[in-house]
């Protein structure tokens, strides 16, 4: 007998010949090579009522787990440049706000509110995206998406007034948000759990690479002859290369899309006298509408049922929304206390952009530790709550890297100073995204986008509101005291993956959608 690991369909032995059970039935395809009729073995009788049940084979080509490392890691690559042209986007626009204010004649807060419209669109989009994906398949939605994406920085690049910067900056976002979620699920798509520590690190700290880098070179193509507009091009230009490479590089990778084709392409081969049924479809409606509403309305159920979701989504956008509070922050700290210009003041992101690269080489410990878990688990699989050491390590170092950075910001201490405070908040940010990501991807599984989506809804939000209350909270409690509430917000987050590393298990085990396994599973 075999058996499908995921989904505990029992396989019987080649041998039998039974289609009238509807428990255990041959998972043998048979397809004629003269392009004949094809036929499939499966769970099920094959009539409307009782359908076969489409599953993958012991070593099917088609299932993304079966793919070759190689086809794996290009695809990996290519979300991630998509994931790291969305999160770039979204902060190169800040290294030329100075010349905003000046050339639009324009106030500090209106043309910091460009951002914020950017990071805000990202909660509206994986709304909408994340469900169509899960739906439709992740490679449509891409293409759609990113298709209407690229053309539209054109609005920002020949913009003459602050309104049409704004708009373009709102209608972008909507459009970009996919590469947020979509991306993170087709991680989880192609890796099985052993395999996927290092692809979901990299995933999880492109979104906050982007956003270093983004400033530095936003700063120094303002600063030069190009000018501000030209950020815009520059998004355009990573746009299309990266709708480019999608198109080309990334298939479809979502299991309950593909077995769903898969079984459509079985009945049109019988010329639809035999019906074949995706063992993900069995009891789901098929009414549009009714589909649609399930699964726009699941990031806002796991966001107020699901405990895990839940804190993890407000850990993530504390320390999410204060790196965006940064983009505002630097500015005050190096351009007006320190007299730096726009493109020299992009680097003091240098401290939180290495901080970040240090994070994302630690994913290798974790990786290691998680596999000695997997080796002591007696079904082979280690519990989702073996991801969380460096999220605990990372919680540590977030409110240390703030602290630092609150008290020693302003002269007459050193400007390094400040600056290499950054590097255990970038650090800690990785670390905490990082872990995070993927222990959703493992206790949520074909759920993970609409998990993901909505962490990313809260953390959009944070980190359009920052920026905006940044600048006033400098103001009136001064750089210190500003700077430190942020740090207090870390500092309160800090417990939350050891809590989770204690009782996830638990937790999991009264969730309707979190994976479950068994009592003798070790969390340490």
């Amino acid at each position: 007998m075999n058996q499908d690991r995921d989904h505990n369909i029992v396989v019987p032995d080649r041998n039998s010949q039974s289609h009238t059970c509807k428990e255990s039935c041959p998972v043998e395809e048979k397809t004629e090579t003269d392009g004949g009729s094809g036929h499939a073995r499966y769970i099920g009788s094959g009539v409307h009522e009782d359908p076969y049940i489409v599953v993958w084979d012991e070593e099917d080509p088609e299932n993304p787990y079966n793919w070759s490392k190689t086809r794996k890691w290009i695809i990996t690559m290519q979300l991630a440049l998509t994931t790291f042209t969305v999160s770039f986007s979204s902060s190169s626009y800040s290294g030329g706000l100075e010349y905003i204010v000046r050339d639009l004649n324009v106030s500090d807060e209106l043309a910091v509110l460009g951002i914020s419209l950017y990071v805000l669109g990202f909660a509206v989009g994986p709304l909408l995206f994340a469900p169509m994906g899960e739906m439709y398949g992740r490679r449509i939605v891409f293409l759609i998406t990113v298709g209407l994406y690229t053309p539209l920085h054109i609005g920002g690049a020949f913009a003459r007034n602050i309104i049409t910067v704004l708009i373009a900056c709102g209608i972008l976002s909507h459009t970009s948000g996919t590469a947020l979620t979509n991306a993170g699920g087709a991680v989880a798509d192609i890796f099985n759990p052993r395999e996927r520590g290092l692809a979901s690190a990299i995933y999880a700290a492109v979104p906050f690479l982007g956003p270093v880098i983004g400033p530095i070179v936003g700063g120094f193509v303002a600063d030069s002859s190009l000018g501000w507009h030209f950020n815009f091009w520059l998004m355009l230009l990573l746009g299309a290369i990266s709708l480019i490479m999608g198109y080309f590089l990334a298939p479809e990778t979502y299991a309950p899309v593909l077995l769903r084709r898969r079984a459509k392409h079985l009945m049109q081969l019988s010329n639809g006298t035999i019906s074949y049924k995706s063992k993900y479809d069995i009891g789901r409606s098929t009414s549009f509408m009714k589909v649609m509403r399930v699964n726009l309305s699941r990031p806002f159920v796991f966001m107020f049922t699901e405990p895990i979701v839940l804190l993890f989504a407000i850990y993530i956008s504390v320390v999410y929304g204060t790196l965006y509070a940064l983009f505002s922050a630097f500015p005050i700290v190096f351009e007006t206390r320190r007299g730096w210009s726009a493109g020299v003041g992009g680097l003091a992101f240098l401290g939180v952009g290495a901080g970040i690269s240090v994070g994302t080489a630690t994913a290798s410990i974790q990786n290691t530790i998680y596999q000695k878990a997997m080796d002591k688990s007696s079904t082979g699989r280690a519990p989702p709550e073996a991801r969380l050491h460096m999220a605990m390590m990372g919680g540590i170092l977030v409110p240390i890297g703030l602290f630092w950075f609150a008290w020693t910001a302003d002269p007459p201490v050193h400007w390094i100073v400040p600056i290499i405070a950054g590097f255990p908040f970038g650090q800690g940010v990785c670390q905490i995204l990082q872990s995070s990501t993927a222990y959703l991807m493992d206790a949520y599984e074909i759920y993970f986008a609409s998990a993901i989506a909505a962490t990313i809804v809260l953390r959009s939000i944070f980190a359009a509101v920052f920026p905006v209350i940044a600048p006033t909270m400098f103001e009136n409690l001064g750089d210190a005291w500003g700077m430190s509430i942020f740090a207090f917000l870390g500092l309160a987050c800090t417990p939350i993956p050891f809590l989770f590393w204690k009782h996830g298990k638990a937790i999991r085990s009264k969730s309707k959608y979190a994976y479950k396994e068994s009592e003798s599973d070790d969390t340490s």
